[in-house]
């Protein structure tokens, strides 16, 4: 009998061609078995990969799957047969990890306990599976020896030892799924699989980006102030310790040091100078990551940077029905396979302990990297131990390098398992720190509204910056009222589309560079990389790393001899969220203030911000893996139970899910939103749409639909369709705010 993997569709008609057209099965394991070796071959456990390939679909030699094939509508069991025999075949630690791996090649890494018949031992235990044992007749297995396993990741220390199995199974997991989708594609969709990026040499990447970085060094020449020279002192600093042995790094770069230029600089001629095969940028919010990516696309060139994150998870649908200028890049959203990825801390941290194998399909390709850690102090407290014990896996165990790149160093080295230690790549960090010393900060106790708007009206160029949404709508509303004009007052929030915000920084730099009035009110989204220079800056009540940020944004060039950020406790409710942490840290950033004298008064300092994450992590150090994921590891690691499943949905950095809206905020986004609602495939515009997004709650998106601002179009846009729910200034209302007559937006 002629045993088949797949079948095949003519890529016209879409009809099943016959069956000479199909393919053997023996062909598709082997295929596998070689992807998947190369894959595992970077961690030393290419053997493994190879036996995971074969293995995995040996339940297609039953007679009930190849019926299936053929027509059958019933559904049949591939996968759990393979998982018996790997269990059965290399004892009961290696075949119990191959058996994790085979099991979830589709429907995800199942939990390692009992009690459960989708659970790996009930699964395991089962006789309700077909006949499969007709692939002896062609499969022949590998061996194994003590010298197949001698170069596989172990744990550096017994504490870590569950730990380090359980991320090891993680990888061999990715290297399967990823290796079984390939080949599926290549035999299935010949065209979609010739999209895949071919392999960009860091070398070439790397010459591009020195361009730019002499372009820096000139005009730092040109332009010989203090902090210019400060910035090529860092930028050769970075390039000189690129050379050092790959490792756990540490780069404590003040705000306004060109930390984003430096890092990248590092990471290219680290990844060149040691054979690595990408760069993994990680930031830690959306509404900078567009930024940070156009950075380097000017530098590098747009077609080697994958930009990864929420804003858009592109939709499943046919291949051919995609824009031509995406499928590269839609392609490598899948698993990585791009020279530089520019992504989010979400989408890094969930992906190396999810169970899915879409979204594990890029574990691999974190071996052997150049990971940056773009504010790194952003790591959520909840989840911190978890975070660090990954990233320590990831370098002593798969060959990366991470970079915990900040201006302000969380006091993480006491967290760091298996006496991990960091080097700091800035050789007097503390020294740095006094060069940048820009500002002076006070703190003014309690500011209400009303006051801080007339302190606001008698400066001509200022920032104020609060946590609230609604706080910095009261105050940009109280500062127009006041100032009886508004062609100077500014407002920003992450309700304002990208391109609207934008274009509203640009507006707010020209009048800067003018000496023009400027008055700016914010949420929190304007201290991370927004690059704009006050002379004097607000600060409502936050912790120290905060304040840390916003003073990145006062005297940010060095023009003044001094600048002046005031921090001042807000009017409540609206000024301080009860959610979170914000009076927690707040509180913290006071304590420290009133030892100030011991940190040579300025609450900017090392020492400082020092004291402040001490406190910190104390204070929270019964939730710095709150949902005990360490813990589930470690007691499931004797009897190699791991509970998969349950990790990926406990570790949830984001614990509520956000939508997309698409606004109709200029006629380039009203001609998309056009073309999108008669196209046929309209998913095709999704990554032209990224800059007129804004992601919104979903009891938000509830309110806006209930009043009808948003239509959906296709399976997967959601259109503001109803402009008043859209303000110029403020940016997308919610429901409750527009008491305005509805302008319906007409397709």
């Amino acid at each position: 009998m002629i045993y088949y993997g797949h079948t095949k569709e003519d890529p016209i008609t879409k009809k099943q061609l016959p069956k000479e057209k199909w393919q053997l099965l023996k062909e598709h394991l082997g295929e596998v078995a070689n992807f998947a070796e190369q894959r595992a071959k970077k961690f030393g456990a290419g053997k493994l990969g190879r036996i995971l390939g074969i293995a995995h679909d040996l339940g297609k030699y039953s007679d009930a799957f190849q019926k299936r094939l053929e027509g059958a509508k019933s559904k049949v069991d591939h996968s759990t047969a393979g998982a018996k025999e790997v269990d059965l075949r290399f004892g009961s630690k290696v075949g119990r990890a191959l058996a994790f791996c085979v099991s979830g090649h589709h429907g995800g890494l199942p939990d390692g306990n009992k009690g459960d018949p989708n659970n790996l031992p009930e699964r395991l235990a089962t006789d309700h599976i077909p006949d499969y044992a007709a692939f002896q007749s062609e499969i022949e297995f590998l061996g194994l020896n003590n010298q197949d396993l001698a170069s596989m990741p172990h744990s550096k220390d017994p504490a870590m030892a569950a730990y380090s199995f359980a991320f090891c199974i993680r990888m061999l997991y990715s290297c399967l799924v990823d290796a079984d989708y390939l080949d599926t594609e290549r035999f299935m969709d010949e065209e979609r699989f010739s999209h895949r990026s071919g392999t960009a040499s860091l070398q070439s990447l790397l010459k591009k980006f020195e361009q730019k970085i002499q372009e820096l060094a000139e005009n730092n020449q040109k332009n010989p102030s203090k902090i210019n020279l400060a910035r090529q002192h860092i930028l050769d600093r970075c390039l000189g310790m690129a050379e050092k042995e790959p490792g756990l790094f540490t780069l404590t770069v003040p705000t306004g040091g060109g930390k984003t230029y430096s890092s990248m600089a590092f990471g290219l001629k680290h990844a060149v100078e040691y054979e690595k095969d990408r760069i993994i940028y990680v930031i830690p919010y959306t509404s900078i990551i567009e930024q940070n990516a156009e950075v380097f696309r000017e530098a590098i060139g747009d077609e080697f940077i994958l930009e990864h994150h929420s804003n858009f998870e592109y939709p499943e649908g046919s291949f051919a029905n995609w824009n031509e200028k995406e499928k590269t890049h839609r392609l490598a959203t899948e698993n990585w396979d791009m020279p530089i990825v520019v992504t989010t801390a979400v989408q890094f941290f969930e992906s190396l302990y999810a169970n899915k194998g879409s979204r594990c399909r890029k574990l691999h390709n974190m071996v052997n990297s150049v990971i940056v850690l773009d504010e790194a102090q952003t790591m959520p407290i909840e989840f911190l131990l978890p975070c660090l014990w990954s990233l320590a896996e990831l370098v002593m165990n798969y060959g990366a390098t991470v970079v915990l790149c900040t201006a302000t160093q969380p006091a993480v080295r006491k967290l760091l398992p298996a006496g991990l230690k960091p080097t700091e790549i800035i050789e007097d960090p503390l020294g740095l720190q006094k060069l940048f010393q820009r500002v002076t900060v006070e703190y003014a106790g309690l500011i209400t509204d009303d006051e801080l708007v007339q302190k606001m009206s008698q400066q001509p160029q200022v920032l104020t910056i609060v946590n609230t949404r609604s706080h910095a709508l009261i105050l940009f509303d109280k500062l127009a009222t006041e100032m009886q004009e508004d062609e100077d007052i500014f407002h920003l929030s992450t309700r304002m589309c990208p391109v609207h915000r934008k274009k509203a920084l640009k507006e707010i730099r020209k009048a800067l560079k003018e000496n023009r009035p400027c008055r700016v009110v914010s949420t929190q989204l304007v201290e991370a990389g927004v690059d704009i220079d006050f002379p004097v800056v607000y600060r409502s009540a936050a912790g120290i790393d905060s304040v840390a940020q916003a003073a990145g944004r006062c005297n940010r060039n060095g023009k003044l001899p001094i600048g002046l950020v005031t921090i001042f406790d807000p009017e409540e409710p609206h000024g301080m969220p009860k959610k979170g942490r914000f009076s927690l840290v707040a509180g913290l950033t006071r304590s420290t203030l009133r030892r100030i004298d011991q940190f040579d008064n300025d609450i900017l300092s090392l020492g400082a911000i020092e004291d402040f994450f001490h406190q910190l992590l104390d204070f929270e150090q019964d939730k710095l893996d709150l949902e005990e994921i360490l813990k589930l590891i470690r007691e499931s690691g004797p009897e190699i139970s791991f509970p998969f499943k349950t990790i990926a949905d406990k570790f949830q950095m984001i614990d509520s899910t956000m939508f997309p809206v698409i606004i109709p905020f200029d006629e380039k986004a009203s001609d998309l939103m056009v073309q999108a609602e008669y196209d046929k495939f309209p998913a095709r515009l999704s990554r032209s749409m990224q800059p007129y997004v804004v992601q919104v709650y979903q009891h938000e998106l509830a309110g806006l639909e209930k009043e009808g601002a948003v239509r959906q179009v296709g399976d997967f846009f959601k259109f503001l369709i109803d402009r008043s729910f859209y303000d110029w200034k403020y940016g997308l209302k919610d429901a409750k705010e527009v008491k305005a007559p509805t302008e319906t937006l007409i397709f």
